[in-house]
């Protein structure tokens, strides 16, 4: 083939090339530079004609992100009068890739602000006011109205990411006995541990900590953390702070985690334990063994707690045209110390499908069931307490009700309306709240809305 040819061929297949590299890049910037309200943008607002991905690219990333979750009394419960709550939170993060910024291999900072407003359709309505429920129709409602720092960390990893090591202020939830969060019932949202363990501290709460992770294989990794077990940083006026003062002990969780793929499908275990040395009471007897209710005595100390947990989820079905879509099913268990602990295990199991309808792909299903049971000590204490009072009647407002065990169920679909929005209307019931007998079963009508700004 004549040389002219082949340099003429070369030059077309180039331009050709470049041809379709513009075109893909255009394309690339079309879509970043998405406009506000595009429902395929992941910010209501777009990407500010490129200027967040640009970032991004840089190294910068930030999100502010808001969660409101609505609940009204149907039926029953403590409180038959009808009434609606509603709570929510804003998150503002900023995510730093030091490597892009400051050229430091692997390593990147995370800083977090979280503000919560509301009320709880649980404590007013739902449960017995003298002990209220043990979970929550809204899980977003807790620790105070009030802005938190949430997240300052940074993390640094070594031997290619095999091992990781998280310093700063952070929560256990975090990381350890991790699950998702898209129920609005709390009983089936995210790490449970913390729920039922007055030293375990979840979102939106942090504290001094550092978490070492180190990945054994692709699919298995370890990990164990050491936080800081401070009661201090519950108060809303320490929503900033940063000195150690009131620290009381450690909590110290580890954790195996394994993230299999199982007919091709992803699933993920974990297996943990955690250890506080904070000092504790025990919820029934005094120092010589007996009621401390009866006795007048001061309740035994216990120098220490300890628990854990079980939990897995799994996808077991997949669409052929889209593998994300189909059913998974999880479950999650934990225990804890009977000495010291109001709860001394809980269990939950369920199942979400993904994009049921073809029309609907991005849809989603949730049905879940928990059961939360109180320890027997903690029930043998309330009846002492009556019992030392003289008070037998359950309707006297001086009694207190024993707790036994909450039954919660959540039935949910969640409404992708665009990649910045999702809408989860939601249908709870809740037997037993607080885990008293006496109380109504109830049935609860929740909205959470999910919305990236």
């Amino acid at each position: 083939m004549p040389s002219f040819i082949k340099r003429h061929r070369f030059m077309a297949v180039h331009r050709a090339a470049g041809l379709c590299g513009l075109a893909a890049l255009g394309l690339a910037n079309a879509v970043q530079a998405a406009p506000a309200f595009d429902s395929g943008s992941p910010w209501m607002f777009g990407d500010w004609g490129g200027k967040r991905t640009e970032l991004a690219q840089q190294g910068f990333d930030f999100k502010l992100d808001y969660t409101s979750e609505t609940a009204a009394n149907l039926h029953g419960g403590y409180n038959h009068d009808k009434a609606t709550r509603y709570s929510d939170q804003f998150t503002l993060s900023a995510h730093l890739d030091l490597q892009k910024l400051l050229g430091w291999q692997d390593a990147e900072f995370q800083l977090a602000l979280n503000n919560r407003n509301g009320d709880s359709l649980g404590n007013e309505r739902t449960g017995d006011p003298r002990v209220g429920t043990i979970s929550s129709s809204q899980e977003v409602w807790g620790r105070g109205s009030v802005t938190r720092l949430t997240q300052l960390w940074y993390q640094q990893k070594f031997f290619d990411q095999a091992l990781s090591i998280k310093l700063g202020r952070f929560n256990e939830g975090e990381d350890f006995n991790t699950m998702p969060c898209d129920f609005q019932n709390l009983s089936l949202c995210g790490s449970q541990a913390g729920n039922y363990v007055n030293t375990w501290y979840n979102w939106p709460i942090s504290q001094w900590a550092m978490r070492v992770k180190y990945q054994l294989n692709p699919e298995l990794f370890a990990q164990i953390g050491v936080f800081e077990q401070n009661p201090s940083n519950l108060e809303n006026d320490n929503a900033f702070k940063l000195s150690g003062s009131g620290t009381q002990g450690a909590v110290v969780p580890v954790e195996l985690v394994w993230s299999p793929k199982l007919n091709g499908l992803p699933g993920e275990y974990r297996a943990g334990y955690y250890y506080s040395s904070a000092d504790s009471e025990d919820v029934y007897k005094d120092t010589d063994g007996q009621p401390a209710a009866l006795t007048g005595m001061a309740y035994r100390a216990a120098s220490s707690k300890h628990g854990m947990w079980l939990n897995f989820s799994q996808q077991v079905t997949s669409q052929a045209s889209d593998q994300s879509r189909g059913l998974s099913l999880f479950a999650n268990g934990t225990l804890h110390d009977k000495k010291t602990n109001m709860v001394d295990n809980y269990v939950s199991l369920g199942m979400v499908y993904k994009g049921p309808l073809d029309a609907r792909p991005k849809d989603a299903i949730g049905l879940g069931v928990s059961r939360i049971h109180v320890n027997p000590a903690y029930r043998r204490n309330a009846d002492a307490r009556n019992q030392a009072a003289a008070v037998y009647d359950y309707n006297d407002p001086s009694f207190t009700p024993v707790q036994d065990t909450e039954y919660n169920a959540e039935l949910y679909y969640g409404v992708h309306v665009a990649n910045w929005l999702t809408v989860r209307p939601n249908l709870q019931y809740i037997r037993h709240p607080g885990g008293v007998d006496q109380v109504d079963d109830a049935w609860i009508a929740g909205l959470k809305v999910q919305l990236s700004f």
